[in-house]
Formats: structure tokens, sequence, C-alpha cells
């Protein structure tokens, strides 16, 4: 999305005095009707673009974070130097202008005709092969070219799709209040311009380590000189009798949203299976296309395994109240296509399901290669795996958390979207350890919940404010340590604790 108009602030193309700025300070402004970030740095002046190129949110409202500035609203990060987008889930730079200083005032010009210049890094490798077309694959290409690699890069697509914004195929996309057209990061041209060779419907069959080649399913091979799996998950389909019917579905692609959509055309109830977030953020979405929506699940309380008890009350009751009708410490036994039989021995009149009871981490193709597998393909901090010249990211990688001192796998896609960038930084050769705090966002109608760090379980919950009215802080703790913390209403504080884990995480 182009960064959004009606800009609020000091204009400075009017220019405004040297005082107003003091050295290291970031000012919010505009000019004209465009919002711009000005910054004094090392006694230079910096000016960039003032909306976030992700979803066009304020910076302003954002965090100033030494040189960079970090998104209010799904913790994309900036560098307030070049406008270059350093952190996903942005890819684009901001638009950088020139500053004149006259006198005592400083005025900030015109935007640059040019756009920041890539890094260059000096590499061996000729060919590189990205092996999945999701979150951690894309983002991969991208720092690929962005840092200068100049050689063959193909990326083998087992989707029907070009790579998609995955997170709003279930909440604005699903609820029909975003176009389709907001749902790829890039077009085709992207990939024509940046010599990306993206293959899509080409699951792989096999790779040789020793050859160092990538057998894809349709009988072609490519050669390599690095290569990284990004195959990401599948989602779980359970093997209750009548779930094979053409009307029970999952979600995961944009193939599957379409079908969703069709169907919700058609239909007056839907029965959602699992109360996790993406049935939940389901359910969100075809309520506000008007469709009756059950939820049914074993869990005695929604998201209380992520989010603890109460939180999950609070969600619940944000569905209730919108007439979502939950069906818990139940699970589905059959269905005829009509009716949904329940293990209590009610049912309920559904036109179509939509399956949301999780994913499992695609890793066979790692396994059959030999890689070392433990409940996720391990990795070293730099992404390597236990083969030369390959590389994991996104949900298959149990990579190494320094802050938490401990291996662990997320499935989060800004999570992905970052290890992919930072595994295409170790293939090029430049060593930078991986800090980045997981971070994922939910959105439930017009409440959404952020939440940074990572915490299997924890041993208290501290509540700042109030959750009952939607303006909280909750701190997910173990031995005083904080492990996470998710918030609602309180998108700076999010920032705050996320740039400070990611502080805690850094090489020292």
């Amino acid at each position: 999305m182009s960064e959004h108009k009606g800009a609020d602030g000091p204009d400075f193309g009017l220019g405004i005095p040297l005082t107003d700025i003091g050295e290291g300070a970031t000012l919010g402004g505009r000019v004209g009707d465009q919002s711009v970030l000005l910054s004094r740095r090392d006694g230079a002046f910096f000016a960039v673009g003032g909306a976030c190129t992700h979803y066009g949110a304020p910076l302003s409202d954002g965090l100033i974070d030494g040189d960079r500035v970090r998104c209010p609203s799904h913790h994309a990060c900036f560098s307030l130097r070049t406008g270059e987008a350093v952190a996903a889930p942005a890819f684009d730079a901001l638009t950088r202008w020139d500053v004149d200083v006259s006198g005592d005032r400083v005025f900030v010009r015109e935007p640059k005709a040019e756009a920041s210049p890539a890094r260059q890094r000096r590499s061996d490798l000729r060919r590189i092969v990205i092996v999945g077309g999701g979150a951690a694959g894309f983002a991969a290409a991208d720092m690929l070219r962005r840092r200068g690699f100049a050689g063959d890069l193909t990326m083998l697509s087992a989707d029907a799709s070009p790579p998609c914004d995955r997170p709003n195929l279930s909440k604005d996309y699903l609820a029909g209040t975003a176009p389709e057209e907001w749902i790829p990061p890039k077009d085709e041209t992207f990939y024509r311009e940046r010599a990306i060779d993206l293959r899509l419907g080409a699951p792989v069959r096999a790779l040789d380590p020793r050859e160092r080649t990538v057998a894809a399913a349709s009988g072609e091979t490519f050669r390599y000189d690095a290569l990284l799996l990004a195959t990401g998950s599948t989602p779980i389909r359970l093997p209750t009798p009548g779930f094979d019917r053409d009307n029970v579905f999952v979600l995961r692609s944009l193939t599957d949203a379409r079908a969703i959509i069709a169907a919700a055309a058609q239909a007056r109830t839907v029965a959602i299976i699992g109360a996790s977030f993406i049935g939940l953020e389901t359910a969100a979405a075809l309520r506000q296309r008007g469709l009756e929506v059950h939820v049914v699940a074993p869990d005695a309380v929604p998201l209380r395994r992520v989010l603890g008890a109460e939180i999950g009350e609070f969600v619940r009751g944000l569905h209730q109240e919108r007439g979502v009708r939950f069906h818990l410490g139940r699970t589905a036994e059959s269905f005829d296509g009509q009716r949904l039989k329940l293990s209590d021995g009610h049912s309920i009149e559904a036109d179509f399901i939509v399956q949301g009871v999780g994913v499992r981490p695609n890793m066979d193709l790692a396994a059959q290669t030999g890689l070392t597998v433990d409940g996720g393909v391990l990795v070293d901090q730099y992404f390597r795996t236990s083969a030369p010249a390959i590389f994991a990211a996104g949900d298959i990688a149990l990579y190494p958390d320094a802050r938490l001192d401990e291996r662990i796998r997320v499935e989060h896609w800004v999570a992905a979207e970052r290890q992919g960038q930072a595994a295409a930084i170790s293939m090029l050769g430049e060593h930078e350890r991986f800090p980045a705090t997981p971070f994922f966002w939910s959105k439930h109608y017009d409440h959404s919940i952020r939440y940074v760090g990572h915490a299997k379980q924890w041993d208290a919950i501290e509540i700042d404010g109030s959750i009952a009215t939607g303006d909280f802080t909750a701190r997910f703790m173990a031995g005083g340590r904080l492990l996470a913390a998710a918030s609602l209403g309180r998108d700076h504080e999010s920032l705050e604790i996320h740039a400070q884990m990611d502080r805690e995480s850094a090489p020292r």
C-alpha cells in the first residue's frame, strides 16, 4: 500500500526552527499533505516518509529506536537515515526527501528521485534455490536481491498462487472489507524485474546435498550453490466421518479463502471446528458477512493455552456479543453435509464447515534428505542446517533463541518473514546473529491483540490495566522472568516491550 495522505503536524516545507529538533531527535510532520519524519543524527538531517509501507500506519505513533522507527501496527522497522525497510512485514522502503538548512531554519523540500542504493555483498554464489513460496521464501528472495545477489534465483512453490499476505486471508479479505489486490505483497512485475524465477505448482520431490541438486515433481532438476528450505506448514484435517465432503474447508492459501467466500455467498450457517486464532478470526470474518456462526472445540476456554483463561474469556465475550455461538468441551462426531453431530449427542445445522485445528510443519523433505530433525529442522543462529549450503527458515525451523537460551519453533507470519530475511543475509556470508523476538497479531472485529515473545508455559500472568475494558498489557512470567506479553489498546507499550526483548537477545 502507498503512503497515506492527510498528515498532521508542522509543515516542514515551510521550515521549522533548528532549535525545534535537537541532536538525536525525530519529529513527525508533513510536506503539504504528505506525512514525513524528520531526524537529526550526527549533525545531519534526514527525512523519510511518515507512513508504514505495509498498511499505511502513521510512523509518528511508532517507537523511535536509535536510528530506526518501529511501526505501531505490525512492528515493521525502517531506517530513519535511508528509509530502508530493515525488518518485515514491510518490504518497500520509505520515500527519502531532500533537506536544506537555511539560516536558523530547516526545510524539507522534494522527494529524492533515486532510491537508497542496495547494499552490495561479495559472494561466490551463482545459483540459489528457495523451496517454498510462503512468508520465509518470499522475504528471503526479496532480501537476496536487495543485498545485491546477482546470480540465478529460483523459487519453487507448491502453491497455485504467488506469495500472499496470509494473515489477511482470515481477517479483512475473508470479511469482505479488503480487495484481493491487497493480498499479494508484490505483483508479477516484481519477480520479472528482479529476475526471480517463480515456479508455481512446483512441489519438490527430492534434494541431493552431495550433488547440490533439487528434483521437482515435474521431473526438472535445479542446481544450487545455496538452498533455503521454507516449506511452511499444512493445515490439519480431522478424520471425522463426512469431513471429506466438498463443503468442508481449511484456510491456508488464497485458493482456500476464495473457496470459503464462494461457499459463504450461498450459505446461511457455518460451523468452525476449533477455537484457535485462525478459527476465531474466521468466525469474526464470516459474522461480518452475515452468517450464523457456530464454534465447536474441546477447550473449556478459547485460546487459554496461549493467552490464559482471563483473556480467553474476554475474546469469547467479543464473539458472543456479535452472535457467535460456542459449543465448548465438545468435538465433532460426523457431518452428513447439512448437519454436524457433536460428541454430546446434539447436532448443528451447517451449510459448510471450516476446520481450524492447527497445522503440521512440512518436514518430510528435510527428513528424507537426512537433515537433523527433532520436532523441527535443526538450525544454528544463522539458519544453517546440518547439511552444507542448506538453510531452513519459517514454520519448520527449530532455532536457538538467545534471550530464552533454548531452541524454539514458531508458526507466526512475521517471524517467518524475518527468519527468511536473516537466512538470506547468512547465505551471502554476512553472519548476523538473529535477534528478532517472535511477534504476531490477531484481529477480532475492531480489537487487535498484539503478542510479543514466546511462552510455552508460565507460572504467573501480571495484568496491567483492565481486560474487561480492552485496555491492558498481560505479562507472562516464569520464575520472575518475562517470557511474553499480550496487549490490547497499548500499541506503543507493545513496541517498547518488543524493542527491549530484541536488545536482550542481541549479541554481546
